[in-house]
């Protein structure tokens, strides 16, 4: 019998690391597939992997257009997260500290964005933004403002989702100390919960930039032909011809994505967004 043991357990570790390594096939094979394959170059319209040879053409070839609309999508993905973040963490603390009958309804209101499918809610937008248009004037069709509205409702829950799994495992005997040694409503709030809660803060302000950058179905009905984002960029100039400086620009867009996380692990960690993910 204690010989049967350890080789269960090998089994099961040979098995558990083998659906591990196709695991991360699947999700880090592509990435590596583009990243390697940038560094080739040539007047084609297909890829050659591996390349024929190491080249870094097609990064000094990359046009201006795919940084303007990376320009575009890093400005309206801060914008975006600024205001799912101004709407997301008074809601969440609202609905979580509140005494008021309907506080699951509400909850559920928030979620709904996640549970309409974004050419849904392109569609939506657009036709809302055409009424809008006729009865004031303003076209929300083809504007930074009106793709920032658009954008904020789809980031919105994943801040209310973070932030509420923040606050549930919030301590409310830190806050009742700091009220008994005489700190007001509002110092309390500023000086102690969000000190406190700034680790489901980084989660939903990431989570919403991410979400707003790489919208697609949504920015494809709402983008004109002087504002484009960078994903309708690239999806518009695939949908015509193949460029290899598409993949030179993709690689330095998930390079800089790679540092960034890296960067906010360091300063919270990556266990409250695996939580917060898990809770989502």
């Amino acid at each position: 019998m204690s010989e049967r043991i350890p080789a269960y357990r090998l089994r099961r570790q040979i098995l558990a690391g083998l659906i591990l390594a196709v695991a991360y096939i699947i999700v880090l094979g592509p990435i590596v597939f583009v990243c390697i394959a940038s560094f080739d170059y040539g007047a084609r319209a297909y890829v050659i992997f591996p390349p024929e040879r190491f080249t870094l053409e097609s990064y000094w070839q990359i046009p201006q257009r795919y940084w303007d609309a990376l320009w575009v999508s890093v400005r309206l993905a801060a914008v975006t997260m600024v205001a799912a973040c101004a709407i997301g963490i008074p809601a969440a603390i609202g609905v979580v500290r509140g005494r008021f009958a309907g506080k699951r309804l509400i909850l559920t209101m928030f979620r709904f964005p996640l549970q309409i499918p974004s050419v849904v809610s392109g569609v939506a937008f657009l036709q809302a933004y055409y009424a809008v248009g006729d009865w004031t004037g303003w076209h929300g069709v083809g504007s930074f403002a009106g793709l920032a509205i658009a954008h904020t409702f789809a980031a919105t829950p994943y801040v209310v989702g973070t932030m509420v799994t923040a606050l549930q495992r919030f301590d409310d005997s830190v806050e009742e100390a700091a009220v008994i040694l005489g700190a007001s409503t509002m110092g309390t709030l500023w000086q102690v919960t969000l000190p406190m809660l700034r680790p489901g803060i980084f989660a939903g302000a990431l989570y919403a930039f991410m979400v707003s950058f790489a919208e697609v179905p949504m920015s494809v009905f709402l983008t004109g032909s002087t504002l484009l984002t960078f994903p309708v960029e690239v999806f518009n100039s695939m949908q015509f011809d193949f460029e290899p400086t598409i993949l030179a620009i993709s690689t330095l867009v998930t390079v800089v994505s790679l540092f960034v996380v890296w960067l906010v692990q360091r300063i919270v960690g990556l266990d409250m967004f695996v939580k917060v993910g898990a809770a989502d």
